[in-house]
């Protein structure tokens, strides 16, 4: 007999925006509409093992391409801003997983919904990191025209001394999730949900209270972990573009974890074992879901995801016993 859908336990899965292109890709639609397909079969196995189901996902390669679009553009139509560029990639790669989740289930005789929702995340004016801009976005440019675009939009830039001068924005710390409930409502009635695409739309409250867009970007695994721990999800499911997280990664003394316990990540993490610029977001993620009363995390690659269901791949992380 099967489980009610209110009493189904929560796995929320982040992924990242190159879920949507393999290596070597250009990133056209075909392609999308592929890899999509591909990643949502690997995700019917949390189906399949009585899991509501929440998606999050990335967008970083899709923002970069309408950045692209916005700087070839100058001068013939106007560029929109950071917000409204994650707003739109929430909406169309979210209906690309929409559309292939369906097809799955229709496939499998599975009566469930899909629903994308546009979702604002809030982050706190306050945070130090809109005083030090450090993600890099949109096109490499020349120095002249990077410095330009510094004097006439106030863009921050940087030099990057082998491809050129980028953009950079603020990568604040997502404090709140204005749609959670409506996520957390849908998924125990046992509608999949794909929400927070991209870390979702940065917003803030301005002097009015009113809700303003930001021009920043979200880590995208800082904003499941936390909409994880708002809608009381059991499971947080991290996919990389690696099968495991690494002890010693890159050297001669490399070691995959298997699981670890919270007590254990606390003390990879102090050693220095997680880069902030690959793994470290991803670990952290998880270390503050199982602090927060998460009850299981997992890491590993898309293609892993079926084995690491059954214990064979991936590392698992457990929270408190």
């Amino acid at each position: 007999m099967e489980v009610p859908a209110k009493k189904r336990p929560i796995a929320i899965v982040a992924m990242g925006g190159h879920a949507f292109m393999q290596p070597g890709e250009t990133g056209n639609v075909e392609q999308h509409i592929r890899n999509a397909a591909l990643i949502c079969e690997r995700l019917m196995v949390l189906i399949e093992r009585g899991y509501n189901l929440v998606i999050t996902h990335g967008n970083g390669p899709q923002v970069g391409h309408q950045l692209i679009k916005n700087e070839l553009a100058t001068g013939e139509a106007p560029a929109w801003p950071m917000d409204v560029l994650v707003a739109e990639t929430e909406g169309s790669l979210g209906y690309l997983l929409q559309q292939a989740l369906l097809n799955q289930l229709r496939g499998r005789r599975i009566k469930r919904y899909v629903v994308t929702m546009v979702t604002q995340v809030l982050c706190d004016p306050r945070d130090p990191a809109f005083k030090k801009p450090t993600k890099p976005i949109g096109p490499f440019l020349t120095e002249d025209v990077a410095k330009q675009r510094a004097k006439e939009l106030g863009w921050i830039v940087q030099e990057d001394k082998v491809r050129g001068w980028r953009r950079v924005v603020p990568s604040p710390t997502p404090t709140r999730v204005v749609q959670r409930w409506m996520i957390r409502d849908a998924a125990r009635q046992g509608h999949i949900v794909i929400a927070c695409g991209g870390g979702g739309i940065p917003i803030m409250k301005n002097n009015a209270g009113d809700y303003v867009g930001v021009e920043a970007v979200l880590d995208k695994d800082h904003t499941a972990s936390l909409l994880g721990t708002e809608i009381g999800a059991e499971f947080l499911i991290i996919l990389s573009d690696v099968p495991n997280a690494y002890l010693r990664y890159g050297t001669d003394e490399q070691r995959a974890l298997n699981a670890v316990t919270l007590e254990e990540v606390e003390r990879y993490i102090d050693e220095g074992h997680f880069p902030p610029g690959s793994m470290g977001p991803k670990v952290g993620a998880i270390r503050h879901f199982l602090r927060a009363g998460g009850k299981r995390g997992l890491i590993t690659s898309p293609e892993g995801l079926p084995d690491a269901m059954e214990g064979r791949a991936g590392t698992h992380f457990i929270g408190k016993l």
